[in-house]
C-alpha cells in the first residue's frame, strides 16, 4: 500500500516516514501543504496522514479541495486541537480520524490499520488464494497452513494483487500502489519481485500470479 504524509515539522515526517516503511508501506512524504496537495491529487494513495496546520494550504484547506475533487482517500489527521468542537469540524470537514499530538506511534499505526481494514480500503482481514493465505495485521503468508517468508516489498505486491483477484493489473497501478514517487518505472523491479514471488510460492500444481502480455498481471488460481 501507498501512503502519503503532509507533515512540515521534519523529525515528525522522517520519524513517520521511517517507521511505516518498515511496516512494509511504500512512502511519499511532503513538508509543506502545496506540495502536499500536489502529490495527493496527482497521486494514487490508499491513505493521507495530514497535519493540520501548514505552511501554504494547511490542513483544513486540503481536505476540503480533495473532497470537492471527488476523492475518497482515508484521511488521518494530525492535529494539536484538543476542544470538542475542532474534533467535530475536523471530522466535518471529511477526515476519517484524528489524532492529537504528541501521540504514540503505536497509536497511530493502530488507527492507520484500523482505516484501512474498513470496507471502502480493504476486503476482509485475511486474504485468501486457494491454499494460500495472506494476514496483513501479523505479516504472514502461508500455503497448506506453512508460513513462506518474503520480503517487506514482496509481501506488499502479493497483498495487492491479492485484493485485486481476477483483475488485470497494470504496471502502472502496481507502481503506484506499491512503489512510492523515487521507484524507477522504466526499471524492471516489478518483473523481479514478480519471479521471486513465482519461485518461493508456486509449483507445478499450484499457480497463483498471472502475466496477461501488454497488460500487466492478475492474481487468481486458473490462467
Amino acid at each position: 500500500m501507498r501512503l502519503l504524509i503532509v507533515e512540515d515539522d521534519n523529525s515528525i515526517n522522517e520519524l513517520l516516514a521511517a517507521a511505516l516503511r518498515a511496516e512494509g508501506y511504500a512512502v511519499d512524504a511532503a513538508l509543506d501543504g502545496e506540495r502536499g496537495y500536489f502529490l495527493a491529487s496527482t497521486n494514487s494513495y490508499d491513505l493521507l496522514i495530514l497535519d493540520y496546520n501548514l505552511p501554504g494550504l494547511n490542513g483544513r484547506e486540503i481536505i476540503q479541495k480533495l473532497r470537492q475533487e471527488g476523492k475518497e482517500l482515508p484521511i488521518l489527521m494530525l492535529t494539536v486541537q484538543n476542544a470538542l468542537d475542532d474534533k467535530v469540524d475536523i471530522l466535518t470537514l471529511g477526515a476519517d480520524d484524528y489524532l492529537t499530538k504528541p501521540f504514540a506511534l503505536s497509536e497511530l499505526l493502530a488507527r492507520l490499520k484500523a482505516l484501512l481494514r474498513r470496507p471502502e480500503a480493504w476486503r476482509g482481514h485475511t486474504l485468501k488464494l486457494k491454499n494460500l493465505e495472506l494476514d496483513p495485521d501479523r505479516f504472514l503468508v502461508t500455503k497448506n497452513g506453512k508460513r513462506i517468508a518474503l520480503s517487506s516489498k514482496e509481501f506488499s505486491l502479493l497483498e495487492y494483487l491479492m485484493q485485486h483477484q481476477g483483475q488485470v493489473m497494470s504496471r502502472q497501478e502496481i507502481m503506484e500502489h506499491v512503489w512510492d514517487e523515487n521507484a524507477d518505472p522504466f526499471s524492471n523491479t516489478i518483473e523481479a519481485h514478480i519471479s521471486n514471488l513465482r519461485k518461493k510460492l508456486e509449483t507445478k500444481q499450484d499457480k497463483f500470479i498471472y502475466t496477461v502480455p501488454n497488460r500487466g498481471y492478475k492474481a487468481e488460481t486458473a490462467g
